[in-house]
């Protein structure tokens, strides 16, 4: 299925999203399972949490609504909420993680969503690290395997919600999941867009998205080694690192308005924006 160019729409609107966050009261990096941490460096817990604080601040600056999920003392990783399931409008699917450290995080997300309305949280069989692997772009779910969530969890969200899970695969370790290298800039499905850093997903995987976003935004190296795909769009504004300013000229090129928000810290844990949001579609 080929997706009619969304680089001509002359104007871009932003939708209010719904998101759930959590703050990075225990945030450290005490184990490596990403190239980005190093255990050997200490945290600065007062920055990681006021640079989450501004993040938070600019979501509802812009309109958006923001729950938080309390952290868990010993699930320091919980910040990144985006790990923590898929809501989609067919309904929730929980999370089993590659590694056991992050484990604990999975159920303290399902029993949030479900004391939310949420809920029934399917709980799954197969590794599926919720929305760093899966994301909805119109009338697509893309999922990102090769690193962390399993081919097979494909398959599984595909019988629990009723709907095709296009699978991707990434190649690079420094991008482990599907949200550190693509960006859902627009998911109307009248005007999908995505961008997208093509060093990341193997040769198969690209024509699949040439084929699927024929006009997608492509990005560099440069951008992507700065976790710069890893930002939230509501379809005008794109919440993004300061330091991808290639991708932010891009951005305002294709009529998105860059947002850059300062997340330093917490990419020592290997995630940016997006990472520390997770949708909540009802």
């Amino acid at each position: 299925m080929t997706t009619t160019s969304p680089a001509r729409r002359t104007e871009r609107l932003a939708r209010r999203l719904h998101l759930l966050m959590c703050r990075p009261e225990h945030f450290t990096v005490s184990y490596e399972i990403n190239p980005w941490m190093d255990a050997a460096t200490p945290v600065d817990p007062a920055r990681a949490l006021a640079q989450w604080e501004r993040l938070r601040a600019e979501l509802q600056r812009l309109g958006h609504e923001v729950d938080v999920v309390p952290a868990v003392p010993g699930l320091p990783d919980m910040v990144y909420a985006a790990n923590g399931a898929l809501v989609a409008a067919q309904g929730s699917v929980g999370v089993r993680f590659a590694h056991p450290e992050r484990g604990g995080e999975a159920e303290a997300y399902a029993r949030w969503l479900e004391e939310h309305g949420l809920g029934p949280v399917h709980r799954p069989a197969h590794v599926n690290e919720g929305e760093g692997d899966l994301l909805v772009v119109g009338e697509h779910l893309l999922g990102g395997y090769g690193f962390r969530t399993e081919p097979a969890a494909h398959r599984e969200v595909e019988e629990v919600l009723g709907r095709p899970v296009t699978s991707l695969r990434l190649v690079d370790p420094r991008f482990y999941h599907l949200d550190t290298a693509l960006t859902v800039l627009d998911d109307d499905p009248a005007h999908p867009d995505v961008a997208y850093f093509p060093g990341a997903f193997d040769e198969a995987s690209r024509q699949v998205l040439q084929e699927l976003f024929p006009q997608a935004l492509r990005t560099d190296e440069d951008t992507a080694r700065v976790l710069g795909m890893n930002a939230v769009s509501d379809g005008r504004h794109v919440v993004l690192s300061p330091r991808a300013q290639r991708y932010a000229q891009q951005l305002e090129q294709r009529g998105y308005v860059p947002v850059p928000v300062d997340l330093s810290e917490l990419l020592r844990g290997g995630g940016g924006a997006k990472c520390c949001v997770l949708v909540l579609r009802r």
